[in-house]
């Protein structure tokens, strides 16, 4: 039987980790391909290859692929900061964009069998939730643009090619591993950093904005296992869970957990999607093990136990804005 060989760029990162333990345990010979800009090289699995190196590097990606001949490309990195990607323009669209082309190319020139794209449920944008995916995505931010730009991408190489393809759409992942000193993306991290900090937590507007917190064990298996899955090609899937919390009661859920009374420092509304949760139907016909088996009370705590162990972090501000107007003033400080 021939070797699997799959490629997981971003694995060293906070789902992209948990995704090369996955594919691992199934055996797949992985390799891994990180600039370590927001991950850490202590995240990967010892059984895995780890290249430190960029995916804007197309002939280091050119080599990879002549040299490991892989089977599948599942693509994680990215620079995926939704509110932030409005002052950060060029630094989103070369990441996020021409990185991605890079792999793309690679795979159509080296014959991968299937190339797996998390993409993100920020393309929908100002779409009336639930989201669902034959909906007219309307990404209102950079970082949307550019992952449903690559969407449409892969579809045009698709037809053109026949590169196959697995879309998912994932929402508010949180679990071990996640970078809790980056300041700008995941809420969940950003709230235990400042418990640890000892620091009001901080929200923009009033905190009834709702999200559905999704926990990284009900969201990466499904992940790995899509190359398996026959139905699941050339096909788009919102990925996470079905239950949806305010900002608000996220915080009332991680005083539960961590036995803490937590003071809120309220800034101003920021531009931002007020309500954003997904439709799973499709993903469940698919995946017929697609189920929410974690509460929030449950990956909140898993969660805590880890960072607990890990300590605070010093929160790492982004040095290259580029555009500095309507920049909320807590990302100036």
């Amino acid at each position: 039987m021939k070797e699997i060989t799959s490629l997981v760029t971003g694995g060293a990162g906070f789902i992209g980790s948990h995704l090369v333990d996955n594919l691992v345990k199934q055996r797949h010979k992985v390799v891994v391909l990180d600039d370590l800009s927001g991950g850490f090289e202590t995240n990967v699995n010892s059984e895995a290859i780890f290249i430190h190196g960029s995916i804007l590097n197309n002939q280091l990606v050119d080599e990879l692929f002549r040299e490991y001949n892989f089977t599948y490309v599942f693509h994680l990195a990215a620079y995926a900061a939704e509110g932030l990607s409005h002052f950060i323009r060029r630094f989103n669209y070369q990441n996020n964009v021409i990185g991605s082309v890079n792999l793309i190319n690679a795979s159509v020139k080296f014959k991968v069998k299937r190339f797996v794209f998390t993409s993100s449920i920020a393309v929908y944008g100002s779409v009336n939730p639930p989201y669902i995916e034959n909906q007219t995505p309307e990404p209102e931010d950079p970082y949307g643009i550019a992952k449903y730009a690559i969407e449409m991408d892969l579809r045009a190489a698709n037809t053109m090619f026949g590169l196959d393809y697995v879309i998912f759409r994932p929402h508010n992942v949180f679990g071990e591993r996640q970078n809790i000193a980056d300041p700008y993306r995941n809420v969940v991290g950003i709230f235990m950093n400042q418990s640890l900090q000892g620091s009001p937590l901080t929200v923009f507007g009033n905190g009834e904005q709702s999200r559905a917190f999704s926990y990284i064990a009900d969201v990466v298996p499904l992940i790995a296992n899509s190359v398996n899955i026959d139905s699941a090609k050339n096909q788009v899937f919102n990925i996470g869970s079905d239950s949806t919390k305010t900002i608000n009661e996220l915080i009332e859920a991680l005083e539960d957990v961590t036995h803490r009374a937590y003071q809120v420092k309220y800034y101003p509304k920021r531009k931002e999607v007020t309500h954003a949760f997904a439709d799973h139907s499709k993903l469940k016909s698919v995946f017929t093990q697609a189920k929410t088996t974690t509460t929030l009370a449950q990956g909140l705590r898993q969660m805590w136990q880890w960072v607990e162990q890990q300590g605070a972090q010093e929160t790492t501000k982004f040095e290259s804005i580029e555009l500095t107007k309507n920049l909320p003033n807590s990302w100036k400080q």
